[in-house]
């Protein structure tokens, strides 16, 4: 049940994501695709994962033969809503605390949840993939991510 319901709301949001970006401006200076094409392949990348995910679930079902549902089922309710609670704190200090700050806090949390006892690959992971994607994005496609109070 928790698939579904991370299915729906993940095809909720990347509806919401797709329409935003025909919002965006066209501008035509140098690169042919514009603005759009990234948060688009972003878009349409989280849509094709909902797929995969509604299919491994209904394969993973037709395996089990639609057993009964477990009784801890009712765990993955508070799962879902803590994942999308901190979610939304992420989104809340995304532009004070800055994406390399907020985006390591946000996965180290998640990890230490999801992967209890691993601290340091955690913690490894987090700050990588962060400082990684930090600079892919600002030295290498010149995107502008906040900065927050760090001082780069």
């Amino acid at each position: 049940m928790a698939n579904w319901i991370t299915i729906v709301f993940s095809v909720i949001l990347s509806a919401v994501y797709l329409y935003a970006t025909t919002k965006f401006p066209a501008l035509h200076l140098s690169d042919p695709l514009g603005p759009q094409a990234f948060p688009r392949l972003l878009g349409i990348g989280v849509l094709l994962t909902c797929v995969a995910l509604a299919v491994e679930t209904l394969r993973e079902r037709k395996a089990a033969g639609l057993a009964a549902p477990g009784r801890g089922e009712g765990h993955h309710y508070g799962v879902v809503i803590g994942v999308t609670v901190w979610t939304a704190l992420y989104f809340a200090v995304f532009e004070w605390m800055g994406y390399a700050l907020s985006t390591a806090v946000y996965l180290l949390a998640q990890m230490a949840y999801f992967r209890p006892g691993k601290w340091l690959s955690n913690t490894l992971t987090a700050l990588l993939f962060s400082v990684t994607s930090y600079l892919l994005f600002t030295r290498l496609l010149l995107v502008t991510l906040p900065q927050g109070f760090l001082p780069f």
